[in-house]
């Protein structure tokens, strides 16, 4: 295919996969958003997740802001809905810890102990301020990262975690790629003051991301220890491609803002094609969700499925990282993925992508949305490589 042909197949995609949720999931009566929605768009659980609540903001603000096409009011007013939403009942209060999941009015039904409901409520609400001009929304974004700040680097006492003798500290990747998708998000168009503000917490979540990156350069682990040494068993040697790859891009942005060739290099080879190379199966295609770096068996029972995300990331990796590089084989890798992407987990009948496949590439749940799985990862990777395509075409004249 042809660059233009991907360009028109990710666009008429994302158009569908927006009127799916546009269609099936906002809760006109308590507001916020429906995300436990089967293959057919019908609700099957009214709990709502917070993280979700807050993705699907931030994904239809961002859409809103930055193409022509989705500049339309009942999105706005959606974003604007699904924040009063989560404002009202997910956020944290005086403590600060939102809610992970909400009942279908707002009322709080459990909390985790970590600190993603309030990484997504800060993309939410920095994203949404900037589609209405709400400086206090915006200045609670700003406080809420710095509380998350204290909990990662101060005292997580705040989480609710017990201390037990026998729980070595260790640093979950997860955590400095979070907080890094947010520094990107504050700082975006802020200029010098915002540089000052968050560039120390930048360059920190940099280095800690790359401590995981062991065994002389050959291995990306998802676990290491608080001082970035590898870790023992299972939970040290725990590889995760689409997490890596998603690295990947996150720091090929950061490299790109700084003019970091050396850190560009690293984005590409170590955390884009080295997760791909171990990643990729062989036999059946897509990637492995998990795996162990010596080759055992990983102890999570999803290991070989191939999910939605771990695709996305990937598409979204290997198109940024051929538009910075020029490199052919990078747009090769693109290419794969996206045959495969598309081929199976996209549903022509009903619109929106399957999230679960097993190994061999059928679909094994066949909802469109659930605690993990809502308006976010797919949406965001079609926008991303629509704009990215816009670029490379209209570098070519086209």
């Amino acid at each position: 295919m042809e660059k233009d042909e991907y360009r028109q197949q990710i666009r008429t995609e994302l158009d569908r996969v927006v009127d799916f949720w546009l269609k099936h999931s906002h809760d006109t009566e308590y507001g916020g958003f429906f995300t436990c929605i089967g293959r057919d768009g019908k609700v099957y659980d009214e709990l709502k997740y917070v993280w979700l609540q807050g993705r699907q903001v931030w994904m239809y603000c961002r859409l809103y802001r930055t193409m022509e096409r989705f500049r339309r009011p009942e999105i706005l007013e959606a974003a604007k809905a699904g924040g009063a939403f989560l404002r009202n009942g997910g956020s944290g209060g005086d403590s600060w810890k939102c809610a992970f999941c909400l009942t279908r009015d707002g009322k709080a039904v459990k909390v985790q102990r970590t600190i993603f409901s309030e990484c997504f409520y800060v993309l939410a609400l920095d994203e949404l301020s900037r589609v209405t001009g709400d400086v206090d929304m915006q200045a609670e974004a700003e406080q809420m990262l710095q509380q998350l700040v204290h909990w990662v680097r101060v005292d997580p006492s705040g989480l609710g975690r017990l201390r037990l003798p026998g729980d070595v500290p260790t640093s979950s990747m997860a955590v400095p790629m979070m907080l890094l998708c947010l520094v990107q998000q504050l700082m975006e168009g802020r200029g010098q003051e915002a540089e000052q503000r968050h560039g120390e917490l930048g360059a920190w979540c940099v280095q800690q991301i790359l401590q995981h990156v062991q065994r002389g350069g050959k291995a990306v682990l998802e676990n290491v220890s608080a001082e970035g040494a590898e870790l023992p068993g299972c939970q040290g040697r725990l590889q995760n491609p689409g997490h890596a790859l998603e690295a990947g891009w996150f720091l090929l942005q950061y490299a790109a803002q700084r003019g970091d060739g050396e850190l560009q290099r690293t984005a590409v080879d170590t955390f884009m094609e080295l997760p791909y190379q171990q990643g990729w199966d062989q036999e059946h295609g897509g990637l492995f969700y998990f795996l162990d770096v010596d080759g055992h068996c990983p102890t999570q029972l999803e290991w070989s499925m191939k999910l939605w995300w771990p695709h996305c990331e990937a598409l979204i990796s290997f198109l940024m990282a051929y538009r910075r590089t020029g490199n052919p084989l990078l747009l090769h890798r693109f290419a794969q993925i996206f045959q495969y992407t598309f081929s199976h987990f996209s549903d022509a009948e009903h619109g929106e992508w399957f999230g679960y496949l097993t190994r061999e590439g059928k679909v094994a749940l066949d909802f469109k949305g659930g605690p993990f799985k809502g308006f976010f990862h797919v949406p965001r990777c079609l926008h991303m490589c629509e704009l990215i395509l816009d670029e490379l075409l209209a570098g070519e004249g086209r």
